[in-house]
């Protein structure tokens, strides 16, 4: 099988890497520096250092007007830009034949006069025609690329997307789940990230494991709550890209959202906590479209409303504690 990655980010790598070993992987960058570095160096200094590039992985670089010629030579384009590159990059895919999958979770920012986007509605606007999907669940891009046991979701309406994504990337230490259900496996995906912001903001503080295990659970229930108002089914949400990617990325410390909140907790502002990851952050830039989200539907989604307060600077940190705990009593399966 013949596939290309489009970014050489930290999970683009990876994934490229973990591949490159059953398949035939092109891993495409449009820095023509990094491109050179890597293929040097045969690894990716800046967002993987310490990770070998295999010698059967091709690393090409140019301008993004070679993409929709380079692609149609492949079998499966994955799209490994961030939530803020995916448009521009489905608008020059969109009239490929083969399979295109995306890596990103998140809302995009909102277009004028709209409001923020999950990648299969700005697939719907910008390459309708397109068989497309994502790959998402709970993994940590420097475990996939040592080898280390991981699971994810292969989700898309087409079952031509799925069993691609499977052939691509299931192997003896990946193992790759078929799930039809794309707004579910995006919500879950966009949501855990401002979720894992809280929970860090939690730890940071030494709430103890108390309160961490009732961010994570009601956290789930808010999830759950906008991903049913998205048109997602209820057991997505107890899934690997639900309840798994969750856990995740609000626990793990090589969670990059998680540390936002430490660091916000440690008197950070949230532009030095930002600057010293040296990655993007997603739950940062998508917070506020969750909310607005949440909002347009009337999903109720207290901890991200916090999250969102924090991120502006109108809430300090023990403060957004407080009005958490300090809510009127309600049923647990009410809300």
């Amino acid at each position: 099988m013949k596939i290309i990655v489009l970014g050489a980010g930290a999970w683009g790598t990876a994934l490229a890497v973990s591949a490159a070993a059953r398949h035939r992987v092109t891993l495409w960058a449009r820095d023509a520096g990094q491109v050179q570095a890597m293929a040097s160096a045969r690894e990716n200094h800046r967002y993987l250092p310490g990770v070998a590039l295999p010698p059967s992985l091709t690393v090409l670089g140019g301008g993004l007007g070679a993409l929709p010629a380079a692609s149609a030579d492949h079998d499966l384009a994955i799209i490994a830009t961030p939530m803020s590159g995916l448009r521009a990059m489905l608008a020059l895919l969109q009239a490929s034949s083969s399979p295109v999958a995306w890596l990103c979770k998140g809302f995009e920012l909102p277009q004028a006069g709209g409001h923020g986007l999950l990648g299969h509605e700005i697939c719907a606007e910008v390459a309708p025609g397109l068989r497309a999907g994502a790959l998402s669940g709970p993994s940590f891009a420097l475990e996939v690329a040592r080898g280390q046991p991981t699971a994810l979701v292969a989700a898309s309406a087409h079952a031509a997307v799925r069993d691609a994504l499977v052939t691509a990337f299931h192997g003896p230490s990946l193992r790759v789940y078929a799930n039809d259900d794309l707004s579910g496996v995006e919500a879950g995906g966009a949501v855990k990230n401002v979720l894992a912001i809280a929970t860090g903001l939690c730890d940071g503080l030494g709430l103890g494991l108390n309160a961490r295990a009732a961010l994570i659970t009601r956290g789930l229930a808010e999830m759950t709550r906008l991903g049913l108002a998205l048109g997602a089914r209820a057991e997505t949400f107890m899934g690997l890209s639900g309840l798994g990617d969750l856990v995740l990325t609000a626990t793990g410390d090589l969670s990059r959202n998680r540390q936002v909140g430490l660091l916000l907790a440690r008197g950070q502002s949230l532009q030095q906590a930002v600057a010293s990851l040296g990655h993007v952050a997603e739950g940062v830039y998508c917070a506020h479209t969750v909310a607005q989200r949440a909002r347009q539907l009337g999903v109720d989604m207290p901890i991200t409303g916090a999250v969102v307060a924090l991120l502006e600077g109108r809430l300090a940190p023990q403060r957004a504690v407080a009005e958490l705990m300090g809510r009127d009593p309600a049923s647990e399966a009410g809300c």
